[in-house]
């Protein structure tokens, strides 16, 4: 096998009907973007297998523009559900339904590594009145995935004004069975519960889960571990102060058209989320938040070291915002 054979891979593709971007390493694993959202929607891990749940009715060839794809990590901006600061926002935000554009590309030895934009026109000041830019940022190595979500409020922009947003990258995690499920490290955290309304303050070491539950954590320590039998996957996180834990349990399920009656139990979303804070950006101020997606064997300094080593290519963008 030549060099360039073992090197990992990115490849622009068509997806099931949608313009796509691959990235593969010499060891199996895979990711795949769709230029739709920016929407991350496989992570396949070389031997451990989809590591990300997407409904069998999301439908791809048949997708539209502004329609939502069910599963994956869908990017939400510029409000959570709707819960504002502006509430005449699409519920979600637009940014998950837009066609993004491929802004650079990157490979080492040892990952790949792609960034997406998106920025206002009149359709999106239609829906939310501001200038924007958006960069998501998705990079593949051995047992990791890494998503990064930049936002920026372009000070040369006709329509330049400070405004405040909240978002999150929506992640649904494939599971093999929900009730078998363990999330370690929400213990003490408080936590808003939509369902039953009201605060609490989370008490069980390891949650396990039954069905439906629609919970907005705040004060989540960086890393979180999630246990499906002998599969364990670590949530990291970092720029995001909130997360929401969400399954729709078998009543809700039952009433989405995009889902498998049963399959509540074959998914959870641990979302890293920006709400109970909304980041204000005067013209000029950038925000970047960022989730690992960790299985068994790398250490916690990784991400730094592979970032750092991609900076020849990175975005200008990217590079501003980290004051390079």
């Amino acid at each position: 096998m030549s060099p360039a054979a073992r090197a990992p891979a990115i490849e622009h593709i068509t997806h099931e009907g949608q313009p796509a971007v691959r990235l593969s390493l010499p060891d199996g694993s895979h990711a795949t973007v769709l230029l739709h959202g920016a929407h991350v929607v496989s992570w396949h891990a070389a031997k451990r297998g989809e590591q990300l749940y997407l409904s069998p009715l999301a439908n791809l060839p048949e997708l539209q523009p502004g329609q939502a794809v069910r599963g994956g990590v869908p990017v939400i901006f510029p409000q959570f559900n709707q819960r504002g600061p502006d509430t005449n926002a699409p519920r979600h935000g637009f940014a998950r339904h837009r066609a993004w554009q491929v802004e650079s590309t990157n490979a080492s030895q040892t990952h790949a590594l792609v960034t997406l934009a998106l920025d206002d026109d009149a359709e999106t000041r239609a829906l939310w009145p501001h200038a924007f830019t958006l960069e998501l940022t998705v990079s593949l190595a051995a047992e990791r995935l890494d998503i990064e979500l930049y936002v920026l409020n372009p000070e040369d922009s006709p329509q330049a004004d400070t405004w405040s947003f909240t978002g999150a990258l929506h992640t649904y995690l494939a599971v093999s069975e929900l009730p078998q499920i363990r999330l370690q490290g929400l213990d003490g955290c408080r936590f808003e519960d939509a369902i039953t309304g009201g605060e609490h303050i989370e008490d069980h070491p390891e949650k396990r889960f039954s069905g439906e539950i629609d919970r907005i954590y705040t004060g989540v320590p960086g890393s979180l571990l999630l246990r499906d039998g002998t599969r364990q996957l670590t949530l990291e996180r970092s720029g995001f102060e909130d997360v929401v834990v969400w399954n729709p349990g078998p009543d809700q399920c039952a009433r989405l058209k995009d889902m498998l009656d049963d399959h509540w139990e074959r998914m959870l979303c641990v979302e890293a989320v920006q709400l109970m804070n909304p980041p204000t950006l005067a013209p000029g101020e950038s925000w970047t938040g960022r989730q690992g997606l960790v299985l068994p064997y790398q250490s916690a300094l990784f991400l730094r070291d592979r970032w750092s080593s991609l900076l020849p290519s990175a975005s200008p963008l990217w590079i501003a915002q980290h004051k390079l």
